[in-house]
């Protein structure tokens, strides 16, 4: 495998993309190598790619969405075997600090996420750690296996704030997480599921997943106050809006990634009178598997979230389109 070489994006953490040839990846002990069938692009990699995602080491090979085949085993993997179809949970925690023991390997203190820190899958082949892989059932589709990951998160933040049945929700945003929150929510029973979201093909797409409104602005939802509200934006204003429109012990999810200087008005009074909740959730935690399961019944509708498909050779146009409004998923496939 030494002399073999594979086609890949690379980053520079200044803006620039290029393709390049590298050697294909040879299996440590404990890594698998796959061959992705498809790669999903995500706003993580539009801010690695300028160097501002703090966990980023360049030059890199991005892609952190991602499932395939495997092609080679490390010495010590028994549990995979050339052929196995299978996805990766992108991040490769330590096992030992504090928030590992405690099972939160989102927030291990020594992370290195695949595709940011170490390389990713926007390449013919890609090595991993063996333990962070999971075997996927063949009746997931190719479009679909892709979509594990950031569903994962979403099922993150049903763990972070758990019993959305008969929970009146409300959303805002409907890039692709913000749209997997309305199938997972319908999935899961709450009900009268609103969008607030600007951008109106995204509105569109929120109203076929079946939201019972999906409006430009929060002045135009139908009702006043909610049980459970999920940002998805990350944008201040959003974020405002939805605490605004908590009733008694209403809850917030915050997935959104907000700027790191970002704030908001609080009042705490409001948050004490109405015992409402503010809850982060971030990544995917140790959810992957059971998305990976959840996916065989749900990938129908999660899959048509995917809007356009690139080879890796046009890795810049995909992230080009991922920044228009008209696009909600896009994937690079092999």
């Amino acid at each position: 495998m030494t002399d073999r070489t594979m086609r890949a994006a690379v980053l520079d953490g200044t803006g620039g993309i290029d393709i390049r040839e590298l050697p294909v990846p040879r299996p440590a002990a404990d890594e698998v190598v796959i061959a992705p069938v498809g790669t999903g692009v995500c706003g993580t990699d539009l801010h690695l790619a300028s160097g501002e995602y703090p966990h980023g080491r360049f030059p890199v090979v991005p892609g952190h969405e991602f499932a395939g085949y495997i092609t080679a085993v490390g010495s010590d993997v028994s549990t995979f075997a050339e052929g196995d179809y299978v996805g990766v949970n992108p991040n490769i925690s330590c096992g030992i600090c504090t928030w590992c023991r405690r099972g939160a390997t989102n927030l291990c203190v020594n992370i290195l996420p695949v595709g940011v820190a170490v390389d990713g899958s926007v390449a013919e082949f890609v090595a991993v750690p063996a333990r962070i892989t999971f075997p996927l059932d063949e009746r997931i589709t190719h479009r679909a296996a892709p979509l594990i990951e950031p569903f994962a998160c979403v099922l993150h933040a049903l763990e972070r704030v758990p019993d959305w049945k008969d929970q009146e929700l409300v959303i805002f945003g409907a890039g692709s997480i913000g749209l997997m929150a309305v199938i997972l929510g319908t999935a899961e029973g709450a009900t009268g599921i609103r969008v607030v979201e600007p951008n109106p093909a995204r509105r569109e797409a929120a109203a076929q997943l079946g939201a019972l409104q999906a409006v430009a602005s929060v002045d135009e939802l139908d009702r006043d106050v909610f049980d459970l509200a999920l940002d998805a934006s990350g944008h201040p204003v959003a974020i405002e809006n939805a605490i605004s429109v908590l009733g008694p012990r209403g809850r917030l999810v915050q997935m959104g990634v907000a700027a790191p200087t970002a704030s908001v008005p609080l009042l705490p009074y409001e948050v004490f009178a109405k015992e409402l909740s503010i809850i982060g959730s971030n990544s995917l935690a140790e959810k992957y598997g059971e998305s990976a399961e959840r996916m065989v019944d749900l990938q129908g509708e999660l899959e048509g979230l995917v809007t356009s498909t690139f080879g890796i050779e046009d890795y810049a146009e995909a992230m080009a389109a991922a920044t228009r409004p008209d696009q909600i998923k896009v994937q690079i496939v092999n």
